[in-house]
């Protein structure tokens, strides 16, 4: 399982932030084995419709891989924005990176 996490630098992914999160977010889901990937966004406050389409072009490089990928600690903001646009169905959303890790590892272990 590989955990990242979006440190306190992308409070607000601006366009020099996105450069750097989709490379690392798009090779680890290209990469990351076992295609396990959590992503924490637990200090993420603000996230446009760039990232967005990060987290699902990364969403289908794992899938493709037979893997699965979930997100946890979502701010409000980012949470209704998911949910508004439908996003959210895509991924399983947890509140802590410890209940991430134990939902996908159990996801993991039930496909065997």
């Amino acid at each position: 399982m590989t955990v990242i996490e979006l440190g306190p630098s992308y409070a607000s992914l601006d366009d020099t932030d996105l450069e750097e999160a989709g490379a690392v977010l798009l090779s680890e889901a290209a990469t990351a084995d076992p295609p396990l990937l959590v992503l924490d966004m637990s200090q993420t406050e603000f996230i446009g419709s760039t990232f967005i389409e990060l987290l699902v072009r990364a969403w289908k490089r794992i899938r493709q891989r037979g893997g699965h990928m979930v997100v946890c600690g979502l701010r409000p903001f980012c949470a209704e924005l998911l949910a508004i646009t439908h996003l959210a169905a895509l991924w399983d959303t947890y509140p802590t990176r410890e209940e991430a890790a134990t939902a996908i590892l159990t996801h993991a272990e039930g496909r065997r």
